[in-house]
């Protein structure tokens, strides 16, 4: 075996962190939908919520949701290995085994679901372990490297937080628990499709066939903007349905006229950052939507 066979091979002998693992759980994108999750709670009772689920409840989908993001870390080495924004990952990088990580997982997985089965309930115990495995197995491993339409048909298990978060309360699936889905199952698109245009050569170097790299970045504009404005009418259904206020209404239009400013722009006008800019505010876009969600919730007006 060649010398620069060895090189390239990992070793995994590197000084191993906590915060090796730690980065393996994406905790931004945990933060976000632990967020989602919280205003599905408070938004599934007009009164106080009994803090054993909620703790228990963030606590059992954090874990199950970090569990997920480990191991796509796994799944995905070899793509990251290729791609700029993630070949220093942890697990390409050889700092962690594939091994070690999955062990890792499963650790998450276990003492998240207990979490889940035994202080909350088994409904969201359910519901949490198939979004993660809608996640982990059925996009990671198949619907990412099967069809350029990979983000929308697996974006339902990330859309999931809010669901669960109500579930944890009530012990029970409302409609208007799954309209908070359906704003995040809408939003994901153009947030993932933004960003892939921003990465489209690291996507088609490492052969992943994201929609830039199948259907053409002026194809995928044209998308992000059509699903932008599919968008701004979902964020609309609480406030049509009865479910929200003043409050959300005037800010979500707000949010929904920022988003396709830039989806606008992104489509008629881009320069060279105009698509990460545009990724960016897409996650502004959520986390405030959601938390007027909150706010109307406790202060709202009506007309």
């Amino acid at each position: 075996m060649s010398s620069k066979t060895l090189t390239n091979k990992p070793m995994y002998k590197a000084r191993v962190s906590w915060r090796d693992y730690y980065e393996m759980t994406k905790p931004k994108v945990i933060l976000l939908l632990l967020l989602t999750a919280v205003v599905g709670m408070c938004l599934s009772s007009p009164g106080a919520l009994p803090w054993v689920n909620v703790i228990a409840g963030l606590f059992g989908i954090g874990l199950l949701s970090s569990s997920a993001a480990v191991i796509n870390h796994v799944v995905d080495r070899q793509i990251d290995a290729k791609m700029a924004r993630t070949h220093n990952r942890p697990v390409p990088r050889g700092k962690i085994s594939p091994q070690h990580a999955l062990a890792f997982a499963f650790v998450l997985a276990i003492i998240g679901y207990a979490a889940l089965e035994i202080w909350v309930n088994r409904l969201t115990a359910l519901l949490t372990l198939a979004s993660m495995v809608g996640y982990a197995v059925i996009y990671t491993m198949y619907l990412k490297r099967a069809t350029p339409q990979n983000i929308v048909i697996g974006g339902l298990a990330g859309a999931a937080p809010p669901l669960l978060g109500w579930s944890a309360i009530s012990d029970s699936i409302h409609p208007h628990a799954l309209l908070l889905v359906l704003i995040i199952y809408t939003w994901t698109p153009p947030h993932f499709w933004a960003l892939a245009i921003h990465r489209e050569k690291d996507y088609s170097k490492a052969g992943v066939p994201m929609l830039p790299v199948t259907h053409g970045i002026d194809f995928t504009k044209t998308s992000v903007f059509l699903y932008t404005i599919l968008l701004c009418i979902v964020c609309l259904l609480p406030y049509l349905v009865g479910m929200t206020g003043i409050i959300y209404l005037l800010g979500a239009t707000l949010l929904n006229i920022g988003f396709l400013y830039y989806a606008w722009k992104l489509k008629f006008d881009a320069d060279a950052d105009t698509a990460m800019k545009t990724f960016k505010f897409s996650i502004v876009h959520l986390m405030l939507l959601f938390l007027l969600l909150l706010i109307d919730h406790y202060l709202k007006i009506t007309l």
